[in-house]
């Protein structure tokens, strides 16, 4: 399978967006440990499902095979083999979706310990409710005849986020005017929105080591004041879950397009974290 795996990296994998090329080559990784040397014609579905039994990361291990079934259709059409794929009908393992929400207390006690680069990134991933990799590239130059533009680096779906509505202005845009007042200030000339105090680029890991020091700060300070709970519950907020929060605290329609999502469905079953509101029986 080496041969084939070199060439799909090289062909293929290009050919995806910038996200989704960064997971197929660990995915990659993944897959060569186990199908470097094998033969394509000796991998048959028992195989497959022995790998999927043998991994212990259960939902990568399914991205995995996704990936090795794809791999297999390519090389069918290379004429690498006439063999049918044997990833067709294994099981996939159990994927439960992530379901925690981050309530007011849990964003207050992390925003409050955050520094203003944090806060600028965490509010501007709430008020567009897109992913932190498509936060981060947001610029001034994506400004439009009163809209944000965003192109969606993992779907490359477009949006165009409205800042005024019947001339009543949104809070994104009342956060973006804040924000490029403050950085006009501060004299950085950047069009990316997010940046550092200088001015550079936030890169994904310069949010992430922000992010893990506001996050341990805050829960450290809630079981310094004895809520050992809140503790816990802030050291489990991702900021990649802002985008589920955005979408939970909005109709379910206007989350859905908000996000980019084709059906309302996959919004309803992977991002709301909340529960439908009802009244008390009294």
């Amino acid at each position: 399978m080496g041969y084939v795996f070199d060439r799909y990296e090289k062909e293929i994998i290009p050919g995806k967006s910038i996200r989704t090329q960064s997971d197929n080559r660990k995915e990659l990784k993944q897959l060569r440990r186990a199908f470097e040397s094998a033969p394509i014609e000796s991998i048959t579905p028992q195989v497959i499902a022995q790998y999927r039994d043998a991994r212990t990361a259960k939902v990568r291990a399914n991205r995995e095979i996704a990936l090795l079934s794809h791999a297999f259709t390519i090389a069918r059409e290379w004429g690498l083999t006439d063999k049918a794929n044997p990833c067709f009908g294994v099981r996939r393992n159990k994927e439960k979706p992530r379901d925690y929400y981050a309530g007011e207390t849990v964003w207050n006690a992390v925003y409050a310990e955050a520094v203003q680069e944090l806060k600028d990134a965490m509010d501007l991933a709430y008020l567009t409710g897109q992913r932190p990799a498509d936060v981060l590239k947001i610029a001034a130059t994506d400004l439009n005849n009163g809209f944000l533009l965003i192109g969606q680096g993992k779907t490359e779906k477009r949006l165009r986020l409205r800042l005024e509505d019947a001339g009543v202005q949104s809070g994104l845009s009342a956060f973006i005017e804040d924000l490029q007042e403050r950085r006009a200030i501060n004299g950085i000339r950047t069009s990316t929105l997010i940046t550092n105090a200088s001015g550079l680029r936030m890169s994904q890991q310069m949010l992430r080591n922000r992010w893990d020091d506001a996050r341990e700060k805050a829960a450290i300070k809630a079981a310094a004041d004895g809520d050992p709970a809140l503790a816990t519950s802030i050291r489990q907020f991702q900021f990649k879950d802002i985008r589920p929060k955005a979408a939970s605290e909005i109709d379910l329609t206007h989350a859905s397009r908000l996000l980019g999502h084709s059906t309302e469905e996959i919004t309803k079953k992977v991002y709301r974290r909340v529960g439908e509101i009802v009244k008390p029986t009294k």
